[in-house]
């Protein structure tokens, strides 16, 4: 029985590293939608989709099943309990990207955005690609230090999503109604998506550390007890 309940550990750690490499890939493919007009990139972001759900939904059959016939405590229990609250996380980056596809599609051939908006909004979107591909790798290493860039590339998302308010309010632009609300939509898929990957970055730190009080933001030094001894798998 223990055999097939590290088995199922191992799947469960599996399938999240599966899920975050689709998420990675996705908000990829969307930014490169917005900023390339390319309309089956937009298509296959969101026909994509559908697989980051299927995979959260058996992510959540296994934690599920785990805890009900193998009744983990302890460390096992807070493996299996953040493997299911990460699960939720990386499934809402998904459709956050996937957002970010039905906006470049919807204005498809034309730009969604001109002018400064359309250069803030790449460097968003850029960021956000960065916090996609962090994700993935920290879900693969547990890394704490990646944890920290998780939250620092957040920091620059939040800036310039500040920063794409003032050029609304900027006299000099001239955005169209429509290109105001791709505009607001845009910023905030954008920041929305690095937001979930802070929640990703100190869910791993907790599951690493056991310490919520100064997860993230004090990354642990490598021969401290408890950087790498509790991993999802």
């Amino acid at each position: 029985m223990r055999e097939i309940f590290k088995q199922e550990m191992q799947e469960l750690a599996t399938g999240l590293v599966t899920m975050a490499d689709h998420v990675a890939t996705a908000i990829e493919k969307a930014d490169q939608s917005l900023r390339e007009r390319d309309l089956q990139l937009a298509e296959e972001v969101i026909d994509a989709d559908d697989r980051i759900d299927e995979l959260e939904r058996q992510i959540d059959d296994l934690g599920i099943s785990l805890l009900a016939r193998q009744q983990p405590v302890a460390t096992d229990l807070r493996i299996v309990v953040s493997g299911l609250r990460l699960s939720a996380t990386l499934e809402r980056m998904g459709d956050l990207a996937r957002h970010v596809a039905y906006v470049a599609r919807g204005r498809y051939p034309e730009h969604a955005l001109t002018g400064r908006m359309r250069d803030v909004v790449s460097e968003m979107g850029a960021q956000a690609v960065k916090v996609g591909q962090q994700v993935y790798e920290l879900l693969k290493t547990h890394d704490l230090s990646l944890a920290a860039v998780v939250e620092a590339e957040d920091d620059v998302l939040d800036r310039l999503h500040r920063e794409s308010f003032q050029v609304l309010l900027d006299e000099d632009e001239s955005l169209t109604r429509q290109q105001v609300v791709d505009a607001v939509l845009l910023g905030r898929y954008l920041e929305r998506f690095g937001d979930h990957g802070v929640s990703v970055a100190r869910r791993i730190s907790y599951l690493v550390t056991g310490d919520t009080a100064n997860a993230v933001h004090v990354p642990m030094s490598q021969d401290q007890p408890g950087q790498t001894s509790e991993r999802l798998g």
